[in-house]
């Protein structure tokens, strides 16, 4: 069975691809997470779990003819979707006129695919059980001053990292704030004569992001190795067929994505103090 219902739908091939190119080109646009975590996948919309290791317990203990891996557990890959309407009038009259469909439904949903998929990667779902990497429990949290003033941002950032090198975690750093708080280092050092911006981005190589979906004064940096950290993807963000509902086409947008946090130790959020 066509998992997505495309071949048996009555859109055609062209309109089909215009859908795609809309969707991929708006999600990337907004996707943050993915420019951060390595991604795994996709693996297809038949992988329903993945096995989740913490990589500080996890070993191979045996006991009575027995051996089990101790720091593993298999997490379902749950199921983001977003549903749209193109208007069997609208299409008809693109045809006949000869210019492209409107497509800003589609685009509308992908966007808020982007952020769905971002809120899980950074904040988890506490209703169903998914950590994100300002939620996982066991994440290094520090005090954040006044991002406005001073050099906080920068002190902050840089009390981080020894943090995480404090914790062995070692290699490259991603710094993802807040719009509010990227803001914030739009500042002119006049000592320095350098932007504050431009000093935290330096301690992280350039690996510095920012996000809607974090609060106002949400901040988090990250050793996102694969080791660490990925974000296993079954079936990637796609379109597909759901009915004909009053002449109209209703669409979904579906994907099954899963941020894999192995080490909580490469994480440190910044709280407000």
């Amino acid at each position: 069975m066509e998992y997505l219902s495309r071949t048996s739908s009555p859109v055609t091939e062209e309109l089909w691809q215009l859908i795609d190119e809309a969707t991929v080109r708006t999600a990337r646009s907004v996707l943050t997470g993915r420019r951060v975590l390595t991604m795994t996948g996709p693996l297809g919309i038949g992988t329903g779990s993945v096995p989740v290791d913490d990589q500080d317990q996890k070993a191979e203990t045996a006991s009575d003819g027995f051996i089990v891996t101790r720091g593993r557990r298999m997490v379902e890959l749950p199921t983001l979707y977003e549903d749209f309407t193109l208007y069997a009038k609208d299409l008809a009259q693109s045809e006949k006129a000869g210019y492209p469909a409107d497509l800003s439904a589609v685009m509308a949903a992908a966007q808020a695919m982007a952020l769905k998929e971002d809120r899980l990667i950074f904040l988890g779902n506490a209703k169903l059980g998914y950590d994100g990497l300002l939620s996982v429990p066991n994440a290094n949290r520090l005090a954040k001053g006044d991002w406005a003033e001073g050099e906080n941002a920068f002190t902050d950032v840089a009390a981080g990292i020894e943090t995480l090198v404090s914790k062995g975690v070692y290699g490259a750093y991603t710094l993802v704030v807040s719009p509010a708080l990227y803001m914030q280092m739009q500042r002119r050092q006049q000592a320095l004569g350098m932007m504050e911006i431009d000093r935290v981005s330096k301690l992280v190589e350039g690996r510095l992001f920012r996000s809607p979906v974090l609060g106002k004064h949400q901040a988090v940096l990250v050793s996102a190795q694969p080791q660490n950290m990925d974000l296993v993807v079954g079936q990637d963000l796609a379109a597909a067929y759901l009915e004909q509902r009053d002449l109209n086409h209703v669409f979904r947008l579906t994907e099954t994505v899963l941020p894999r946090i192995r080490r909580q130790q490469a994480v440190a959020v910044f709280d407000k103090a």
